[in-house]
């Protein structure tokens, strides 16, 4: 099989994944309350997996899926480069939906697939945009 054809396998099954883990973090949110404004929403920056509202405020929220541990847990990958780059996307996000005084927050949602049942961490208010 050609390495293109491999790399792009590999490709899809992790965009699989990110997008179920990204579906079952929405279910979880919902689950406490939470109401989904957008998900996978896109501009030339990059892409926000979900904006939510959490009572008055706008929760960005980061997923991160993982089949396992071997590269850390799903959380720390989002460091010091992905929060920048989150708190640009979420200024686009206000800006593009007209929204000028509103409180917003950052979550991680972290999503382990090992065993039977996945692992899922809401990490609220995982980082702060004045905080980078």
């Amino acid at each position: 099989m050609p390495a293109a054809t491999k790399r792009g396998s590999a490709g899809s099954r992790r965009q699989t994944r990110a997008r179920w883990g990204e579906a079952l973090a929405a279910l979880c949110l919902r689950l406490k309350g939470y109401r989904i404004e957008a998900r996978n929403w896109r501009c030339s920056l990059g892409e926000l997996d979900l904006v939510c509202s959490d009572g008055e405020t706008l929760v960005f929220v980061e997923v991160k899926t993982r089949g396992s541990r071997k590269a850390g847990r799903p959380e720390d990958a989002v460091g010091r480069r992905k929060q920048a780059q989150l708190v640009r996307l979420a200024e686009a996000y206000l800006s593009k939906q007209g929204i000028e005084a509103r409180p917003c927050r950052f979550d991680v949602v972290a999503v382990e697939q090992g065993g039977l049942v996945p692992a899922v961490r809401h990490l609220k208010g995982a980082f702060r945009a004045d905080g980078l």
